[in-house]
């Protein structure tokens, strides 16, 4: 991997170092609690150690964290992937497990006392925590605003006291929760710093032995193993109907290890054998070589627009859960770029309009960069439109010396641990 890529998943932690490193500290080292529930929060808490050893290189960490964190000798109290799962109706047969889970890491804090709780994202499991350890007086910060401009605003009046401090990510948040009375930063989006405008799309063919003619589309069905599964179905039957159009497309699916195993199984009766990669450079190496993308809605359009992938937005749950969410949603768009755009740049193929038909039709249009009304290429506008989202997603950073939003993060956290950058 190409030192420009490491950041992109985090940097290199070194385990056994950190782990010596950490053994030897004294006891009086700050002690961050971070909790991530899933694989984004993952790759933020990972980031955001590095970031914040640069700061302070005797900090301490414990919590809840996935392979990437574990990558920089972090040790999770349990597995970070129980906590993973979404859906009004999904979450209810892992209730009392979730229940459970929540109460061991009350304790776990409880009894090693850190210096500061940080929540990432993950709202169901991270708002119940943070309210559970109020008690303790233990400073506390929550990365990644919950999403209540979206649904259910009124959860915004539970809000305050929750935390010290809000890190936001999207640039029209912190004004949002400061007309309410919950103090936000805007620290910058973390696709910033991926590395997925890195790629090389030659390197990606050379290393996979694609044929000249192959013609690349990058799938991405999620990081949550429900929702990958619902949606596999449907991009199998999206690739029979697009490859009598392009005989040579080349389907490439980046694994999380969390729906690896779901996604391999789901593809078996495939037309086409994707490739599978795991590789954070070798999926900016992919981005680079696609024509096209299809992926549910959420960050992964962040980066896909980072990376220049013209893309097509889709998203299934539950029937009932469906209903619920289309009484509650109070935005016009589910795909991050439309949101940040203000209008629909990117396809949105949702619910009863997640069809193989439909999606294979705009994916034929941006594949082949179809002339709309005005003359311009489907794919051509498109990546144009992205271009300014992308530019939207950076933050003044005023307390980051090298401008990236894990360290405007990170300085914002030893802020309110109250001490200064060399610790």
């Amino acid at each position: 991997m190409t030192g420009r890529h490491r950041s992109a998943h985090a940097p290199s932690c070194h385990v056994e170092h950190w782990k010596q490193r950490e053994r030897r500290q004294p006891v009086t080292a700050p002690l961050i609690y971070i909790v991530a529930g899933e694989h984004s929060g993952d790759v933020l808490g990972a980031r955001l150690i590095h970031a914040l050893r640069a700061l302070n290189p005797s900090i301490r960490f414990a919590g809840i964290g996935g392979p990437r964190m574990e990558e920089c000798g972090f040790q999770s109290l349990f597995p970070m992937h129980e906590l993973a799962v979404m859906g009004l109706v999904e979450i209810l047969p892992r209730v009392l497990k979730l229940r459970r889970r929540l109460q061991q890491t009350v304790q776990d804090i409880e009894t090693r006392r850190p210096d500061l709780v940080l929540t990432i994202d993950s709202p169901g499991f991270c708002l119940r925590l943070l309210r559970a350890i109020q008690p303790f007086g233990i400073k506390r910060v929550h990365y990644v605003a919950p999403q209540v401009w979206a649904w259910r605003e009124h959860r915004v009046k539970r809000f305050p006291g929750l935390w010290e401090r809000l890190l936001c990510l999207l640039p029209f948040e912190e004004k949002w929760f400061a007309e309410r009375n919950v103090p936000g930063q805007f620290v910058g989006h973390p696709v910033l710093e991926s590395g997925a405008d890195q790629g090389d799309a030659a390197r990606f063919r050379a290393r996979h032995g694609l044929a000249e003619d192959a013609r690349v589309i990058v799938l991405m069905p999620g990081s949550r193993a429900n929702e990958a599964g619902r949606l596999l179905p449907v991009y199998g039957e999206t690739l029979r109907l697009l490859m009598r159009d392009i005989p040579t497309i080349t389907p490439v699916i980046p694994l999380a290890t969390s729906t690896a195993h779901t996604v391999r199984g789901a593809v078996s009766s495939w037309p086409v054998r994707p490739i599978f990669i795991t590789d954070i450079a070798d999926k900016h190496d992919a981005f680079a070589a696609a024509e096209a993308a299809l992926t549910k809605s959420g960050t992964s359009t962040l980066e896909l627009a980072m990376g220049g992938v013209p893309m097509a937005v889709t998203y299934r749950v539950n029937r009932i859960t469906a209903m619920m969410a289309r009484r509650l949603i109070r935005v016009p768009y589910v795909a991050m770029v439309n949101l940040l755009a203000g209008r629909e740049i990117v396809p949105e193929l949702l619910q009863e309009n997640c069809t193989p038909t439909k999606i294979a039709a705009v994916l034929t249009s941006l594949m082949n960069n179809h002339p709309d009304t005005s003359g311009v290429g489907t794919a051509d506008r498109q990546k144009q439109a992205l271009k300014a989202v992308v530019a939207s997603l950076h933050a003044p950073n005023q307390h980051a010396p090298d401008g990236l939003p894990s360290a405007a993060a990170a300085a914002s956290i030893m802020d309110v641990l109250g001490q200064s950058s060399s610790g």
